[in-house]
């Protein structure tokens, strides 16, 4: 057996990823916020398609990040069909997943979308919209493998861990983060343990992996054996972002980075809560400033 096993991932091969609840005390402030209070673009956060980080759930933090900066964030409800986002400035899909692997994480992955939705967001972007996509590791990345292959991009339907680190990742700048564009001037982004995927034409990197990167591609999520695919990270992103016709795309590899939950029996800080890890709050402002076209 592998020893590959982490803190986090051992937590959700034994069925405790329920004990992942967003921290109720994680309540940022800015004094430069971006917008006067509910002043600012509409923000919708998917929860249609089976999301494990939802507004008012996993994704609380995120939200709250975003409402601080005078953001109006919603939650989405519906499927997508073309003009039904026409109200909405930047869409964020967190982790969707397929019915089928809603209580289990094995393979097959289909994807969380079906064809004609794939269209209609692509269409929106092109546009004119804004789409920042998150899909984490194996379900995650298969789910949402088809609406990225529609921008270009190509997930590998795994695990993404760097060599002997037990589930944190820390981004620097010469050291994976590639701090250009909207993300230029910030220092250390940090990751939970996430997917990967090749670069799409025309998109610029965000956070690079290296040779000292493995990616695993399991049949069951966090089981991993002698026999389980391997290949390394180099040449393969958790990060990047790209215009798209008129509108533009943001795609991550990890959702968790986005997040402020507290993890297992401790409770732990596990995304934007986690100590070492304000830098993912910048990201994120900065992510959905350039987005919105602030």
């Amino acid at each position: 057996m592998r020893t590959f096993f982490l803190t986090i991932g051992m937590m959700a091969g034994s069925g405790l990823m329920a004990q992942q609840v967003a921290d109720p005390d994680f309540r940022p402030d800015f004094v430069d916020a971006a917008f006067a209070a509910g002043r600012g673009p509409v923000v919708a956060i998917d929860q249609a398609h089976g999301n494990f980080h939802t507004r008012d759930g996993r994704y609380q933090g995120c939200a709250r990040v975003l409402e601080a900066d005078g953001y109006r964030v919603r939650a989405w409800e519906d499927v997508f069909a073309e003009g039904a986002l026409d109200s909405v400035h930047v869409l964020v899909i967190a982790n969707a997943l397929h019915p089928s692997n809603a209580e289990q994480w094995a393979l097959p992955t289909p994807s969380a979308f079906t064809a004609w939705e794939i269209a209609a967001v692509r269409s929106w972007v092109e546009d004119g919209g804004a789409l920042l996509l998150l899909a984490d590791h194996m379900p995650f990345a298969g789910a949402a493998s088809d609406l990225a292959s529609a921008f270009g991009f190509t997930f590998s339907n795994g695990f993404a861990q760097r060599r002997l680190h037990r589930g944190l990742d820390h981004f620097t700048v010469g050291d994976g983060l590639v701090a250009e564009g909207f993300a230029a001037g910030l220092d250390t982004v940090t990751t939970f343990t996430g997917s990967a995927f090749r670069l799409a034409p025309g998109a610029s990197p965000l956070l690079e992996l290296g040779p000292d990167w493995t990616l695993l591609e399991p049949d069951t999520a966090w089981q991993f054996t002698d026999g389980t695919p391997e290949r390394s990270g180099e040449g393969w992103f958790q990060g990047a972002w790209m215009e798209f016709g008129k509108g533009r795309l943001v795609v991550l590899g990890e959702a968790a980075m986005f997040s402020a939950q507290l993890a297992g029996p401790e409770r732990s800080p596990m995304g934007m809560n986690s100590p070492g890890a304000g830098g993912n709050v910048a990201l994120l402002r900065r992510t959905v400033g350039w987005l919105s076209g602030r």
